[in-house]
């Protein structure tokens, strides 16, 4: 009988060459994204490509789900959106899609450069509603499906609230996240109200 940590070790080495092979199989699938997100996943406003990099598996996954069964991109308001939505269906079976999200969320946090300005004082106060599913940190709660949101470019989160508002977002069946989340952005008053609390959310965004 071979000793527990000689075993331990010839697990580690049948695993390494599994995992080399996983991360490449990422780093391929991901060169399509990349053309709008960019190598890093750093994001490109002008290709309305928010940054992605860091953000976490579950939520990926999640989104790439959503823009496969329709329940996002299909709305004729929502020009990103609508772009997304072929390059999910491109990732062809689940195994795709768990390695490019497991890919993108290893790859380094982004902090984007504010646009929008806005009052993060004034902020803070507007998204304490927004903690009870997003976390104190923005960082996102996965038992709630609380999208993380720190890190995120800020006018991707401008015009996501705006799509929750208008109807773009959360209308859909099959998103029922975005259901919930649609009337908690019609609390937020008025454009100002918007921005403030994107702003606050910058303050929280990773160093890392």
């Amino acid at each position: 009988m071979r000793p527990i940590p000689t075993l331990f070790a010839l697990v580690a080495l049948a695993a390494a060459p599994l995992a080399a092979a996983a991360e490449d199989r990422g780093a391929q699938l991901f060169q399509l994204c990349a053309q709008c997100h960019g190598p890093e996943a750093a994001g490109d406003p002008m290709a309305l490509a928010p940054a992605i990099g860091g953000m976490d598996e579950w939520y990926l996954k999640a989104q790439l789900d959503k823009f496969r069964s329709g329940a996002r991109g299909t709305h004729f308001d929502d020009i990103a959106g609508m772009r997304m939505r072929p390059m999910a269906l491109s990732l062809y079976n689940e195994e795709d899609l768990v390695t490019v999200a497991a890919y993108v969320a290893a790859l380094p946090a982004t902090m984007p450069t504010p646009t929008l300005g806005g009052d993060a004082a004034r902020g803070q106060a507007l998204y304490a509603p927004c903690a009870a599913c997003h976390g104190p940190d923005a960082a996102g709660i996965q038992a709630l499906n609380g999208a993380p949101l720190r890190g995120t470019s800020d006018w991707y989160l401008y015009r996501q609230i705006q799509n929750f508002r208008s109807g773009v977002r959360g209308t859909k069946p099959g998103d029922a996240s975005g259901a919930l989340m649609r009337p908690m952005s019609m609390t937020l008053p008025d454009e100002q109200a918007i921005k403030d609390v994107i702003a606050y959310i910058a303050t929280l965004s990773p160093s890392h």
